[in-house]
């Protein structure tokens, strides 16, 4: 039996590994054993930023509604609470981009969502407080 000599397929998966290390800094992108560590490394970071890169927009969105409906005289909650009472489905991206390009607009949803906000009586709730503070001992509520 032939003797197999493995050097083409390792060279093949090195080959591979440094593709993918091309760029890093010092040993990490020129020796197998530790670029095949950065490699897997920021394959970890880049998984784990793929789902913070969602918070941080929302975030983001979330803050330039603030900083729109200020002016109105409300908050963003107080904002978000109305459109969702007066039956507005919008989401924050969309309201966002509506914030930022057409900053009259805005007014609409937050005229219409302070509105709603304001013509809601069941914010009070009519239950009594319990008289040792404590809120699961509260009446009709």
């Amino acid at each position: 039996m032939s003797r197999v000599k493995r050097g083409v397929t390792s060279h093949a998966k090195h080959k591979k590994v440094y593709k993918a290390a091309k760029g890093f800094y010092g040993r990490r992108k020129n020796t197998i054993r530790a670029a095949k560590a950065a490699v897997e490394k920021a394959g970890q970071y880049a998984f784990r930023d793929r789902k913070r890169k969602k918070r941080t927009f929302r975030a983001l969105w979330i803050q330039r509604l603030n900083a729109a409906v200020r002016p109105f005289g409300m908050t963003y909650s107080v904002f978000i609470n109305g459109l969702s009472k007066s039956g507005i489905t919008v989401d924050r991206k969309v309201l966002s981009d509506l914030a930022i390009h057409e900053p009259i607009d805005i007014a609409t949803p937050a005229v219409t969502g302070s509105s709603a906000f304001a013509d809601d009586d069941d914010l009070v709730p009519d239950c009594e407080r319990a008289p040792d503070g404590d809120p699961r001992h509260d009446r009709s509520c």
